[in-house]
């Protein structure tokens, strides 16, 4: 029996190893990767997708090149069935790794902390240039390359904005604005491709 036990820890240790090793951060030169905000185009008569007994309402055409601040995948939440992994993205000053370096960052709960001892941009440039963005994948294609994602990356996605319902009741709005801050401030993105970018 202990035998056994050794071995099943044995594996559990591989896999873990495994699944550090195919997400390990990747390390980028210091300079600005992503220079331009996301570019947003707002609906005037949104379409609807079905996804199972969720209906999403497009807001906005949405596109950005952002580098990957943080990834976090969610399996229990009443949003994972929908959108499975959140990532932190930051374009601007928030995509060098010289400002990024002062910066220390982290998700749970579908929000991203920052935090610094000492600002090395101001306030203001981190809160408008990051943001905590819900991702809902199109199809299984998008789905495998989202969970393919590594902190550090550079990537480029395209896709909308969206509002989430369910008939009883359940909603899931995105954010239409890089400018908030806090519960509501995160961007909940239909993803129809995504794509790392080389520096």
């Amino acid at each position: 029996m202990q035998r056994w036990i050794l071995v099943l820890l044995f594996l559990l240790s591989g896999w873990g190893a495994l699944h550090w090793w195919r997400q390990r951060p990747i390390v980028q030169a210091p300079g600005i990767l992503a220079p331009d905000a996301p570019l947003q185009v707002d609906l005037d008569n949104g379409a609807q997708l079905q996804r199972g007994d969720i209906t999403l309402t497009t807001r906005a055409r949405f596109e950005l090149t952002a580098r990957v601040l943080s990834h976090e995948d969610y399996r229990y939440d009443a949003g994972a069935s929908l959108a499975p992994e959140d990532l932190a993205l930051g374009w601007g000053r928030m995509s060098d790794s010289a400002v990024l370096a002062k910066i220390s960052i982290s998700q749970s709960n579908r929000f991203y902390y920052w935090h610094v001892d000492e600002f090395p941009i101001p306030r203001r440039e981190i809160e408008v240039s990051s943001a905590n963005m819900h991702m809902i994948p199109s199809d299984d294609t998008v789905r495998r390359s989202l969970e393919r994602v590594r902190t550090g990356q550079l990537v480029h996605l395209t896709g909308f904005l969206v509002d989430a319902s369910r008939p009883n009741g359940w909603h899931w709005h995105t954010s239409m604005t890089r400018e908030d801050t806090g519960d509501g401030a995160c961007e909940l993105v239909y993803v129809e491709s995504i794509d790392t970018v080389t520096p």
